[in-house]
């Protein structure tokens, strides 16, 4: 864990023994179902853990904020951010019942009170949240239509309620129709291969200035 105290030095003891145990229970539980790559089981903490917190690079979300997580699958980036931010409240969301009953368990057994997990389309959501996060669930015009209508009106951080998408390779056709956004290169930030060519693509509000 010593690459996560180097990138996030703010981390204390507790959270970095939470996030030792989340990686334990990633591994155990994927034996069962399928909650990340096989290949990438011996790379949680980069390829999953870090790339989660990378979020924490853009925006340090403040105390009662509410954060969405739609097509969490094994609980990414969701459950590295509850534990990042414990003041904060996660709503984690995918239609796979199966992941969701895992993501459960994995909350119980990491004692998270700011996380809840349920198996739900996010169409099918009908409350607000100040951010919205994904992990390369689905493209960014479709992840724009399914935020609609879900974001509280009042800004209460230092940047604007939006999306947050974590993503990868080249998105210069995916965000043509997208005329608001900022994306953070984290090859910049991170020395490893991996993030290369990943990046961080924040939308401010798209239903809030109609810029889609």
């Amino acid at each position: 864990m010593d690459l996560l105290k180097k990138y996030f030095p703010q981390i204390n003891d507790d959270q970095l023994n939470a996030f030792f145990h989340f990686e334990k229970l990633i591994k155990e539980w994927n034996k069962k179902i399928n909650l990340i790559s096989r290949k990438d089981v011996e790379n949680i903490q980069i390829h999953h853990i870090i790339h989660s917190l990378s979020i924490s690079k853009l925006i340090s979300f403040k105390d009662s904020s509410l954060i969405l997580d739609i097509g969490t699958g094994g609980g990414l980036p969701g459950i590295p951010l509850a534990i990042l931010f414990p003041k904060s409240f996660f709503h984690l969301v995918d239609r796979k019942e199966k992941k969701i009953y895992v993501i459960k368990q994995i909350i119980k057994e990491l004692g998270l009170l700011n996380v809840k997990a349920e198996r739900l389309d996010a169409n099918e959501l009908k409350g607000k949240y100040d951010f919205i996060v994904n992990r390369a669930v689905s493209s960014t015009a479709n992840i724009v239509k399914i935020c609609k209508n879900k974001f509280k009106t009042q800004n209460n951080n230092k940047i604007k309620n939006g999306i947050i998408s974590l993503k990868g390779g080249d998105l210069k056709e995916e965000l043509n129709t997208i005329k608001k956004y900022e994306l953070i290169d984290l090859s910049k930030t991170y020395s490893e291969t991996f993030f290369d060519t990943k990046k961080i693509l924040y939308i401010p509000n798209p239903y809030n200035h109609m810029d889609i």
